[in-house]
């Protein structure tokens, strides 16, 4: 059986791939063949996953989605957890979850077993997620309250913002400096970085 493993992290001080070893050995002892590895950095919030859905566009009916917790897999809204749902049984995948269990029988059991262990699983995964959602949830209203409880406390009090990229900075005042012709377009690809990015670096140069 074909196994497609999907690993999320949710920001770049994250590692996605943390789990990549675990699962390929989860996928050896199972028996499953990977046949494709997708990791990427985003928010579990979002519905909008490159990599998810690509993976989710190549996987064909009775290949396995394995993930290492369902909270890898969604943190949605109720609204995208069941357009996501609907697309995975659309494919006729089977969601296996490496630290749930009873999602492990999936790989294995047919006929009356395994219809039976699909109802029971679909329940538990939809139980996970929603504390999942729910976690979340507290997550923001925590944050959100400490910056309201701070501004209370020190009303002049603003937030810091992201710092800069130093690095980054640099090497786009390097490109703009050697290559005065090329659109800030095209200095956002070589640097990788967003094009507001170079215009930011720009705005600065001009005034310095």
């Amino acid at each position: 059986m074909n196994a497609h493993l999907y690993l999320r992290a949710s920001t770049k001080d994250q590692d996605a791939n943390r789990a990549k070893v675990a699962l390929e050995l989860f996928a050896a002892e199972k028996g499953l063949g990977i046949v494709g590895i997708y990791a990427e950095n985003i928010s579990g919030t979002k519905l909008n996953r490159p990599e998810l859905l690509a993976l989710l566009d190549i996987a064909e009916s009775g290949d396995v989605l394995l993930v290492e917790s369902v909270d890898r897999l969604s943190r949605l809204s109720q609204a995208d957890w069941d357009a996501l749902k609907a697309t995975i049984k659309a494919k006729g995948l089977r969601l296996v979850v490496a630290d749930l269990p009873t999602s492990h029988m999936l790989v294995e059991a047919k006929g009356i077993t395994g219809q039976i262990m699909d109802v029971i699983n679909s329940m538990l995964i939809d139980l996970m997620a929603t504390m999942a959602r729910l976690d979340q949830d507290k997550r923001v209203e925590r944050i959100k309250q400490g910056l309201e409880n701070k501004r209370a406390a020190h009303p002049d009090w603003k937030p810091s913002g992201k710092s800069r990229n130093g690095m980054l900075w640099a090497k786009i005042e390097g490109l703009l400096l050697k290559h005065p012709d090329l659109k800030p377009d095209d200095i956002a690809k070589i640097a990788e970085c967003g094009v507001a990015t170079v215009y930011r670096v720009k705005k600065t140069m001009k005034t310095a």
